[in-house]
């Protein structure tokens, strides 16, 4: 038996208002470096660490420029961006088990989030957004808040 199930996602709009102020002083900043196809966290000026990840493939890549964090989400569900199907939070989601959205057009996101196929991970596999390990996107989005700076370097 088939049951209709509804999951309302975050509205990706009105996000500036969740900014920090641009006086503040920055502590955890990330780095995207898609040559490498590592995430560098930053803190202060010191490098904390690293972690491997997946790009963007050719065709969706990754947007480079200065970004921050916009929306954050634990056991994300996903929707589809050509069917609207939503996935539900859980195995087999694509966004794993963190959702950290740093881009958007106005309709659709990208962002950093983890992913039921890791051998993606060091490859450029995705439609724009940043795949990490499981447990490293656990740890990265215990470090970061809403207007953390995001860094994408070619």
């Amino acid at each position: 038996m088939l049951t209709s199930t509804s999951i309302e996602l975050p509205p990706l709009r009105d996000l500036e208002a969740f900014l920090p102020a641009p006086d503040l002083t920055v502590e955890i900043h990330l780095v995207i470096d898609l040559s490498d196809r590592r995430l560098y966290v930053y803190n202060q000026d010191q490098l904390d660490t690293s972690f491997p990840i997946a790009i963007g493939r050719e065709g969706w890549e990754t947007p480079i420029g200065t970004h921050r964090v916009m929306q954050m989400q634990q056991d994300p569900a996903w929707q589809h961006p050509f069917t609207n199907q939503i996935v539900p939070p859980g195995e087999g989601n694509p966004l794993g088990s963190r959702w950290i959205g740093f881009w958007t057009d106005g309709t659709n996101a990208i962002g950093l989030h983890g992913t039921p196929t890791e051998d993606s991970i060091g490859q450029a596999a995705s439609h724009g957004c940043v795949r990490m390990f499981n447990h490293d996107v656990i740890a990265l989005y215990d470090r970061v808040t809403i207007g953390t700076p995001v860094v994408v370097v070619p």
